[in-house]
């Protein structure tokens, strides 16, 4: 920690950007596989519910309960494996680099506002003699 032989890391800043976000990609796909192997289980916990042990029997609510649940990982799905393309890193990136385009070009304007409002002094001549 404190040695004057200290160790330099040989990963660059671009490395380590993918690696960072090759770690973001891996949870949002384990976290997706997550939640299939949740909504298949419920699914048949649902159906057991309703038609084995009768729970409402007067009507077939399971299947809706399914439907709603399946909506959900089917926008969930698509976030992931769809929207992630077309609004990733990039995306975010062009879309900073706009926002940061207009501020400077706000700034610019307030400023060039403020010089036609508030003139400097100009520095006074002295008179030749």
């Amino acid at each position: 920690m404190f040695s004057k032989h200290k160790k330099r890391s040989t990963i660059d800043l671009e490395q380590h950007e993918q690696i960072e976000y090759a770690q973001e990609r891996i949870q949002q796909k384990k976290n997706l596989y997550r939640h299939l192997v949740w909504f298949l289980i419920g699914s048949v916990v649902l159906v057991i519910l309703n038609k084995v042990l009768k729970y409402g029997e007067t009507y077939d609510w399971s299947y809706w309960a399914i439907a709603i649940w399946g909506f959900f990982f089917l926008v969930h799905l698509v976030n992931v494996f769809i929207m992630n393309e077309f609004m990733g890193r990039d995306w975010e990136r062009q879309q900073r680099e706009k926002l940061v385009q207009k501020q400077q070009e706000r700034i610019a304007a307030i400023k060039k506002e403020e010089a036609m409002k508030f003139p400097e002094p100009q520095p006074l001549k002295k008179k030749e003699i």
